[in-house]
Protein backbone atom coordinates (compact mmCIF):
# COMPACT_ATOMS: atom_id res chain seq x y z
CA UNK A 1 0.00 0.00 0.00
CA UNK A 2 2.65 2.17 0.73
CA UNK A 3 3.93 1.77 -3.24
CA UNK A 4 0.84 3.15 -4.06
CA UNK A 5 0.33 6.81 -5.66
CA UNK A 6 -2.99 8.82 -4.98
CA UNK A 7 -4.34 12.44 -3.51
CA UNK A 8 -4.37 13.07 0.08
CA UNK A 9 -7.55 14.82 1.06
CA UNK A 10 -5.57 18.20 1.20
CA UNK A 11 -4.98 17.63 -2.16
CA UNK A 12 -8.43 16.91 -3.31
CA UNK A 13 -10.00 19.42 -1.72
CA UNK A 14 -7.58 22.14 -2.62
CA UNK A 15 -8.27 20.71 -6.08
CA UNK A 16 -11.57 21.45 -5.44
CA UNK A 17 -11.50 25.07 -4.54
CA UNK A 18 -9.45 25.90 -7.78
CA UNK A 19 -11.97 24.17 -9.59
CA UNK A 20 -14.73 26.20 -8.27
CA UNK A 21 -13.14 29.37 -8.73
CA UNK A 22 -12.52 28.42 -12.26
CA UNK A 23 -16.46 27.83 -12.85
CA UNK A 24 -17.56 30.86 -11.20
CA UNK A 25 -15.16 32.49 -13.24
CA UNK A 26 -16.73 31.31 -16.44
CA UNK A 27 -20.29 31.55 -15.29
CA UNK A 28 -19.29 35.71 -14.70
CA UNK A 29 -18.06 35.81 -17.71
CA UNK A 30 -20.47 34.40 -19.55
CA UNK A 31 -23.04 35.78 -17.48
CA UNK A 32 -21.71 39.74 -17.87
CA UNK A 33 -21.08 38.51 -22.10
CA UNK A 34 -25.12 38.18 -22.50
CA UNK A 35 -26.07 40.85 -20.15
CA UNK A 36 -23.71 43.20 -22.32
CA UNK A 37 -25.21 41.66 -25.91
CA UNK A 38 -29.01 42.26 -24.65
CA UNK A 39 -28.01 46.10 -23.63
CA UNK A 40 -26.24 46.45 -26.87
CA UNK A 41 -28.81 44.80 -28.75
CA UNK A 42 -31.35 47.22 -27.35
CA UNK A 43 -29.29 50.57 -27.47
CA UNK A 44 -29.13 49.37 -31.29
CA UNK A 45 -33.19 48.73 -32.10
CA UNK A 46 -33.33 52.45 -29.61
CA UNK A 47 -30.96 54.02 -32.08
CA UNK A 48 -32.99 52.73 -35.53
CA UNK A 49 -36.00 53.38 -33.96
CA UNK A 50 -34.84 56.70 -33.16
CA UNK A 51 -33.73 57.52 -36.26
CA UNK A 52 -36.07 55.76 -38.73
CA UNK A 53 -38.63 58.05 -37.10
CA UNK A 54 -36.82 60.87 -37.64
CA UNK A 55 -36.38 60.31 -41.39
CA UNK A 56 -39.91 59.52 -41.97
CA UNK A 57 -40.71 62.32 -40.57
CA UNK A 58 -38.22 64.20 -42.65
CA UNK A 59 -39.39 63.37 -45.57
CA UNK A 60 -43.34 63.52 -45.00
CA UNK A 61 -42.73 67.10 -43.78
CA UNK A 62 -40.95 67.80 -47.05
CA UNK A 63 -43.86 67.14 -48.90
CA UNK A 64 -46.09 69.39 -47.21
CA UNK A 65 -48.50 71.60 -49.38
CA UNK A 66 -47.77 69.18 -52.43
CA UNK A 67 -50.38 70.56 -55.09
CA UNK A 68 -50.26 69.10 -58.26
CA UNK A 69 -53.74 70.46 -59.63
CA UNK A 70 -52.38 74.17 -58.32
CA UNK A 71 -55.67 74.37 -56.34
CA UNK A 72 -55.49 77.29 -53.90
CA UNK A 73 -59.12 75.62 -52.34
CA UNK A 74 -57.69 72.37 -51.10
CA UNK A 75 -56.35 72.62 -47.72
CA UNK A 76 -59.02 71.10 -45.15
CA UNK A 77 -59.63 71.70 -41.52
CA UNK A 78 -57.03 69.67 -39.07
CA UNK A 79 -59.54 69.03 -37.00
CA UNK A 80 -62.25 67.61 -39.34
CA UNK A 81 -60.72 66.75 -42.64
CA UNK A 82 -63.85 67.24 -44.29
CA UNK A 83 -64.36 71.14 -43.95
CA UNK A 84 -62.50 73.34 -46.05
CA UNK A 85 -59.73 75.17 -43.60
CA UNK A 86 -60.19 78.51 -42.43
CA UNK A 87 -56.88 79.94 -43.24
CA UNK A 88 -56.40 78.77 -46.87
CA UNK A 89 -53.32 81.07 -46.33
CA UNK A 90 -52.07 78.20 -43.93
CA UNK A 91 -51.71 75.77 -47.54
CA UNK A 92 -50.18 72.29 -46.28
CA UNK A 93 -49.07 73.43 -43.11
CA UNK A 94 -52.24 73.63 -40.70
CA UNK A 95 -50.77 73.67 -37.69
CA UNK A 96 -47.08 74.21 -36.65
CA UNK A 97 -46.50 74.44 -33.23
CA UNK A 98 -43.18 73.66 -30.71
CA UNK A 99 -44.58 70.50 -30.08
CA UNK A 100 -47.15 69.70 -32.87
CA UNK A 101 -47.30 70.12 -36.17
CA UNK A 102 -50.05 68.99 -38.93
CA UNK A 103 -49.51 68.95 -42.85
CA UNK A 104 -51.59 68.39 -45.72
CA UNK A 105 -50.72 67.17 -49.05
CA UNK A 106 -52.46 65.96 -52.23
CA UNK A 107 -49.91 62.65 -52.97
CA UNK A 108 -52.87 61.12 -55.09
CA UNK A 109 -53.62 63.94 -57.44
CA UNK A 110 -57.32 64.29 -56.72
CA UNK A 111 -57.30 67.50 -56.56
CA UNK A 112 -58.60 67.33 -52.77
CA UNK A 113 -57.17 66.07 -48.96
CA UNK A 114 -60.06 66.40 -48.12
CA UNK A 115 -61.41 62.54 -46.58
CA UNK A 116 -64.92 60.69 -46.95
CA UNK A 117 -66.27 57.02 -48.03
CA UNK A 118 -65.63 58.67 -51.39
CA UNK A 119 -62.40 59.59 -51.57
CA UNK A 120 -60.13 58.48 -48.44
CA UNK A 121 -56.89 60.18 -49.59
CA UNK A 122 -55.52 58.03 -46.69
CA UNK A 123 -51.87 60.00 -45.45
CA UNK A 124 -52.84 63.00 -47.17
CA UNK A 125 -53.78 64.87 -43.93
CA UNK A 126 -50.75 63.67 -40.91
CA UNK A 127 -50.13 64.72 -37.32
CA UNK A 128 -47.18 64.55 -35.60
CA UNK A 129 -47.75 65.26 -31.85
CA UNK A 130 -45.46 64.84 -28.52
CA UNK A 131 -47.02 63.40 -25.36
CA UNK A 132 -44.76 64.91 -22.29
CA UNK A 133 -46.45 62.71 -19.54
CA UNK A 134 -46.06 59.65 -21.66
CA UNK A 135 -43.36 60.69 -23.50
CA UNK A 136 -43.65 59.47 -26.62
CA UNK A 137 -44.49 60.84 -30.64
CA UNK A 138 -47.74 60.20 -31.76
CA UNK A 139 -48.94 59.81 -35.59
CA UNK A 140 -52.07 60.80 -36.80
CA UNK A 141 -54.07 60.28 -40.20
CA UNK A 142 -57.27 61.67 -41.69
CA UNK A 143 -58.10 63.44 -38.31
CA UNK A 144 -58.80 60.31 -37.02
CA UNK A 145 -59.54 60.13 -33.05
CA UNK A 146 -57.37 57.29 -32.73
CA UNK A 147 -53.51 58.20 -32.05
CA UNK A 148 -51.04 55.66 -32.92
CA UNK A 149 -47.71 55.57 -31.47
CA UNK A 150 -44.56 56.72 -33.69
CA UNK A 151 -41.55 56.44 -31.13
CA UNK A 152 -41.99 55.42 -28.02
CA UNK A 153 -45.72 54.22 -26.63
CA UNK A 154 -47.89 54.39 -23.48
CA UNK A 155 -46.78 53.76 -20.25
CA UNK A 156 -49.17 50.67 -20.20
CA UNK A 157 -47.24 49.23 -23.50
CA UNK A 158 -44.11 48.67 -21.19
CA UNK A 159 -43.46 45.72 -23.40
CA UNK A 160 -43.24 47.22 -26.50
CA UNK A 161 -41.06 50.82 -25.76
CA UNK A 162 -37.77 51.58 -26.68
CA UNK A 163 -37.31 54.83 -26.09
CA UNK A 164 -38.51 57.23 -24.15
CA UNK A 165 -38.87 60.68 -25.70
CA UNK A 166 -37.08 62.97 -23.28
CA UNK A 167 -37.31 66.15 -25.18
CA UNK A 168 -39.47 68.14 -22.33
CA UNK A 169 -36.29 67.68 -20.23
CA UNK A 170 -33.79 67.68 -22.19
CA UNK A 171 -32.02 71.37 -22.22
CA UNK A 172 -30.47 73.27 -19.69
CA UNK A 173 -32.07 72.95 -15.86
CA UNK A 174 -34.17 70.56 -17.21
CA UNK A 175 -35.58 72.89 -19.64
CA UNK A 176 -37.96 71.77 -22.85
CA UNK A 177 -36.04 71.17 -26.26
CA UNK A 178 -38.95 71.98 -29.10
CA UNK A 179 -39.44 69.25 -31.48
CA UNK A 180 -39.73 71.92 -33.85
CA UNK A 181 -39.02 74.98 -34.72
CA UNK A 182 -39.54 77.28 -37.95
CA UNK A 183 -37.50 79.26 -39.97
CA UNK A 184 -38.29 82.31 -42.73
CA UNK A 185 -36.79 82.35 -45.44
CA UNK A 186 -33.99 84.96 -44.18
CA UNK A 187 -33.19 82.08 -41.28
CA UNK A 188 -35.12 84.38 -38.48
CA UNK A 189 -36.72 82.02 -36.36
CA UNK A 190 -40.91 81.97 -36.13
CA UNK A 191 -41.91 82.11 -32.59
CA UNK A 192 -45.27 80.27 -31.45
CA UNK A 193 -47.97 82.66 -30.65
CA UNK A 194 -50.31 82.46 -27.54
CA UNK A 195 -52.24 79.47 -28.65
CA UNK A 196 -48.62 77.56 -28.95
CA UNK A 197 -48.65 78.01 -32.73
CA UNK A 198 -46.63 80.24 -34.82
CA UNK A 199 -50.52 81.29 -36.59
CA UNK A 200 -49.92 83.89 -38.59
CA UNK A 201 -46.02 83.25 -39.65
CA UNK A 202 -46.91 79.62 -40.88
CA UNK A 203 -47.38 80.58 -44.68
CA UNK A 204 -43.48 81.97 -44.31
CA UNK A 205 -41.79 78.98 -42.87
CA UNK A 206 -39.20 78.18 -45.04
CA UNK A 207 -37.26 75.45 -43.23
CA UNK A 208 -38.34 73.12 -39.84
CA UNK A 209 -36.16 71.51 -38.01
CA UNK A 210 -36.84 68.64 -36.38
CA UNK A 211 -35.17 67.24 -32.98
CA UNK A 212 -35.76 64.23 -31.33
CA UNK A 213 -34.19 63.55 -28.03
CA UNK A 214 -34.53 60.21 -26.57
CA UNK A 215 -33.36 57.80 -23.52
CA UNK A 216 -33.14 54.12 -23.81
CA UNK A 217 -35.98 52.32 -22.08
CA UNK A 218 -33.76 49.98 -20.90
CA UNK A 219 -31.69 50.60 -18.16
CA UNK A 220 -27.61 49.38 -17.97
CA UNK A 221 -26.03 47.53 -15.02
CA UNK A 222 -25.49 50.66 -13.53
CA UNK A 223 -29.51 51.55 -13.48
CA UNK A 224 -28.79 54.09 -16.32
CA UNK A 225 -30.18 55.43 -19.31
CA UNK A 226 -28.40 56.22 -22.53
CA UNK A 227 -29.65 59.32 -24.43
CA UNK A 228 -29.82 59.86 -28.01
CA UNK A 229 -30.49 63.00 -29.54
CA UNK A 230 -31.06 62.77 -33.29
CA UNK A 231 -31.80 66.28 -35.37
CA UNK A 232 -32.42 67.54 -39.12
CA UNK A 233 -33.44 70.24 -41.11
CA UNK A 234 -36.58 69.94 -43.96
CA UNK A 235 -37.02 72.71 -46.65
CA UNK A 236 -40.91 72.51 -47.43
CA UNK A 237 -40.36 73.28 -50.92
CA UNK A 238 -43.90 72.81 -52.14
CA UNK A 239 -44.59 75.15 -48.94
CA UNK A 240 -42.46 78.27 -50.83
CA UNK A 241 -43.92 78.32 -53.72
CA UNK A 242 -46.38 81.25 -54.68
CA UNK A 243 -49.98 80.85 -53.70
CA UNK A 244 -52.38 80.17 -56.64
Amino acid sequence: MRREKGFTLVEVIIATFISTLMLMAIYTAVNTSQTTSGQIERRVAAQQDARGALELMAMEIQMASYNPTLSNIIWVDPNSCTNQSLNLTYRGIQVAGPNSMTIEMDINGSGSVASNAVIPNPNETIQYAYNATDQYITRTTNCSSVTQPFLGGPAANADSRTVLVVNNTAGPNNTPIPVFRYYDGNGNLLSPDGTGSIGAGIPNIRRVEIRLVADTYSTDKNGSRRRITYSTSVIPRNHSLPTF
